[in-house]
């Protein structure tokens, strides 16, 4: 598949999650901002049912204690003559007064309605006459009823206000009335409330009241007739509010916690496509590069095979020796590149065993140093060596780092400028406990955005079938890999056209 159709349809899949995700969020924002309004309007509704059943208590009140007291003094006025006065008064011997008692006592009669009389006799009342007078007497009844409920709106409207609170309000059924409303309003959530008066002063508070989770205080007037100046209000708020509507919309979280999962999973598997690409196309150019590699020795060989069929070079030893020797060459140069090979797949497969001894890492570079001068100054190159480090003894295979060190140059030689002298330096030095080892050049350089890939298995900045720098993109992968091993780092500093310093860092053997 092509990039650019790979970057399609992940650029199509991404803004499709993305869409899906905005819209779940702006959904349960929404969401709650609708379960906000309701649960506000619906204790609104049940405050304001509390403070009409305040106002109805409070009526029946008035009504109940103004009546009864309207018709005892109407009944006195109506009956004088059926209340007797008594006094007793206890006098001591000595003719002083001890005490003194005055008892009142009310005589019961038969009521004054008249009853049915159903006489046949000529003068006497009949069924509807009766009737008439029952009705009259109903009537006047109701008048003097309607008199009394005038009265005690009249109190009401100009003396109410001017009680107390707390001889207004039974606090206990207020905590009754502000339940059952919000229950019947579909809210059965905790709640805490006190009492304000007109004069700003608290004069009563829940028992169990508490500020936490007071972010919303709804406030709602007891009597809503009172003048403003005289008004007293109650607060109520919910500590648990926010859970309680948070939790009436907890069922869209987890689809959007999958919907998140979901995106994280395809930018992950759009990132290992894109990888998988990228390791195709290094393996491509490796498996390129590795024919090239094996196609010249083979060609070599092939070639010399021949020629050892020639009856006139077996009649020349000095020419049977050359070609037996370029046969031996090519052999040995084919199987190193094998064993590179193998030796990177053994590493990861974790099969690899370091063979680990003590070993002076400066002797060591002197020795690979002396060995590689040869082909550094046939290239047109000068090596100098400064190891200055004073503790250079380190647990290590010998092999193996012998090779790293091999790579390294060799690499400052195949990256050489063309028309320029190689200057090839290595040193040692003690850094922080560490032994430091650097080999320097003044190649062609690597690029910023390639620095810092050179160390993956298959790279080469020079790929495809570009083959004027031979190798398998393995070098460096190989050496990175043993550094590792040896619980060292490595690292590269290169500016392009200037040159390139790889500096690797070891812990020193300290007995």
């Amino acid at each position: 598949m092509k990039k650019s159709t790979i970057w399609i349809l992940g650029v199509v899949m991404a803004f499709s999650f993305l869409g899906l995700l905005y819209l779940q969020i702006k959904y349960i924002g929404e969401m709650a901002k609708m379960r906000n309004e309701q649960f506000d309007e619906a204790v609104k509704r049940a405050l304001m049912e509390t403070s009409k059943d305040v106002e109805s208590a409070e009526v029946e009140r008035w009504v109940r204690e103004d009546i009864s007291e309207s018709e005892k003094r109407a009944w006195e006025q109506s009956h004088p003559g059926q209340m007797q006065t008594q006094r007793f008064t206890i006098t001591s011997p000595d003719g002083s007064t001890r005490s003194s008692v005055e008892l009142k006592t009310f005589s019961n009669e038969p009521a004054d309605l008249p009853k049915a009389m159903i006489s046949r006799k000529h003068g006497t009342k009949t069924i509807p006459q009766t009737s008439r007078s029952l009705a009259d007497r109903v009537k006047n009844r109701f008048i003097y009823q309607r008199a009394l409920m005038d009265e005690v709106v009249w109190q009401m409207l100009y003396h109410a206000a001017d009680r107390p609170i707390e001889r207004r309000v039974d606090f206990n059924h207020l905590d009754q009335y502000i339940n059952s409303e919000l229950v019947d309003n579909g809210i059965d959530l905790s709640y805490h409330f006190k009492v304000i008066n007109s004069e700003g002063r608290e004069v009563y508070r829940c028992s169990d009241y508490s500020n936490e989770g007071s972010d919303v205080t709804y406030t709602q007037p007891l009597f809503l007739n009172d003048p403003p100046a005289r008004m007293s209000v109650m607060q109520v708020h919910f500590p648990m509010r926010r859970d309680y509507i948070y939790d009436s919309i907890s069922f869209m979280i987890p689809s959007t916690i999958f919907t998140i999962v979901l995106l994280i999973t395809f930018i992950f598997t759009i990132y290992i496509i894109f990888r998988q690409k990228k390791l195709t196309e290094m393996k491509n150019d490796f498996i390129n590069n590795m024919t090239h590699e094996f196609k010249t020795p083979i060609s070599t060989i092939s070639l010399a095979a021949q020629m050892l069929k020639d009856p006139a070079v077996a009649k020349s030893p000095n020419m049977f020796q050359h070609i037996s020797g370029v046969i031996n060459d090519e052999t040995k140069r084919l199987r190193f590149q094998v064993e590179k090979v193998l030796q990177m797949s053994m590493f990861d497969r974790q099969r690899a065993t370091l063979k680990m001894k003590e070993l002076d890492v400066n002797e060591l570079i002197a020795g690979v140093v002396n060995t590689f001068a040869l082909k550094v100054e046939t290239n047109n190159g000068h090596i100098t060596s400064k190891l200055d480090a004073k503790k250079s003894v380190v647990l290590a295979d010998e092999m193996h780092f012998t090779n790293v060190i091999f790579n390294l140059m060799d690499n400052a030689v195949k990256y050489k400028k063309p028309d320029g002298e190689l200057l090839l330096i290595v040193k040692t030095w003690n850094d922080s406990g560490k032994l430091n080892i650097s080999i320097q050049d003044n190649g062609i350089g690597i690029k910023r955005e390639n620095l810092k890939r050179i160390f993956d298995k298959f790279y080469r900045v020079h790929t495809g079938n570009v083959h004027d720098v031979k190798g398998f993109g393995l070098g460096l992968s190989y050496v990175k890999k043993i550094v590792n091993e040896h619980k060292g780092s490595i690292r590269a500093e290169s500016e392009l056209n200037v040159g390139t310093k790889f500096i690797i860092t070891l812990p020193i053997l300290n007995n």
